[in-house]
């Protein structure tokens, strides 16, 4: 079953809620590497209870929140789901994350691109999350799933437009000189174990039969993980922990990370943003790349990338 273009991409989905305590918060901030350091009091406000609550989230904390799950695995959508990878990941803050509170959120598919018959498909699905309680919206999520069997379906001419939608902007590759900052985070050899329980139960992540049947050697980490573990990067080295300063980030994924690994970001601040890649120290492997993040001065609100 090919994809079938109008039909995916009028989509209805379901809004999603999801309520979520402190405990939430915290455990998603362990899973990503706070407080690995427990005598850094400027991490400690993201898993310690004072008063009741952390006194403030992750603010990559969206990517497990008010998720659709895993409906690409649904019939209808005629995907081949078996051979899809997850591309690319951006998120924008529009408000601080709150440690507790119910959220919803609406998804949406924006653009399907045909590739061509052999060189695979593009779905780029978003979701905004809202603060049910004040109907704010809190974060837009953007993903780019690569399908890498479901390319020439629009070849017929009659399944959407030739090609497909237009494909979104590339990403800005690294620029070619040394980093400003450098920050390395060891992963816990059980972080996958850890992260699953914020989100996303794939066996891929835990069970050892399962990942060598998909070709790994052990569980691979998610990639929300490590999209995590780079936001944490830019929260220690570009915003003194400040939750409130990293307003945007986006990458591509370009290779698994091993549970036990380090993960070094190396950052650049350029004239309009700040850029980073992610390289897993030990294999010297670049794991996350064309990174770009958009980082704020809280004293004035102005732009400091």
């Amino acid at each position: 079953m090919a994809i079938h273009y109008e039909r995916l991409k009028a989509r209805a989905f379901p809004t999603v809620e999801q309520s979520y305590t402190w405990k939430d918060s915290a455990l998603y901030a362990l899973s990503v590497g706070y407080a690995g350091d427990p005598l850094d009091e400027r991490q400690l406000g993201f898993v310690y209870e004072q008063g009741g609550e952390p006194q403030v989230a992750a603010p990559t904390m969206p990517v497990v929140l008010a998720t659709p799950g895993f409906w690409v695995r649904e019939p209808d959508t005629g995907i081949d789901w078996v051979n899809m990878l997850h591309g690319e990941q951006s998120l924008v803050i529009h408000r601080p994350i709150p440690p507790a509170a119910t959220v919803v959120s609406r998804n949406t598919i924006k653009a399907i691109v045909d590739k061509g018959r052999g060189r695979g498909a593009l779905i780029v699905q978003e979701r905004v999350l809202y603060d049910k309680a004040t109907g704010d919206a809190l974060a837009t999520l953007e993903n780019q799933s690569f399908c890498r069997g479901d390319g020439g379906f629009s070849e017929s001419g009659d399944n959407g437009p030739a090609g497909g939608d237009p494909a979104p902007a590339a990403r800005p590759a690294p620029p070619a000189r040394s980093p400003d900052h450098v920050v390395d985070l060891a992963t816990l050899p059980q972080g996958a174990l850890l992260y699953r329980l914020c989100a996303d139960l794939n066996p891929l992540h835990a069970d050892p039969k399962v990942a060598r049947a998909a070709g790994f050697s052990q569980p691979i980490l998610h990639g929300l993980a490590s999209f995590g573990i780079a936001g944490h990067a830019l929260l220690r080295a570009c915003c003194g922990y400040d939750p409130g300063r990293l307003v945007q980030m986006g990458l591509r994924f370009s290779s698994p990370v091993f549970p036990g690994e380090t993960l070094r970001t190396e950052i650049w601040k350029e004239a309009d943003r700040h850029q980073f890649r992610v390289t897993a120290l030990e294999r010297g492997v670049v794991v996350l790349t064309n990174g770009t993040a958009h980082i704020i001065n809280t004293n004035d609100q102005e732009t400091t990338t």
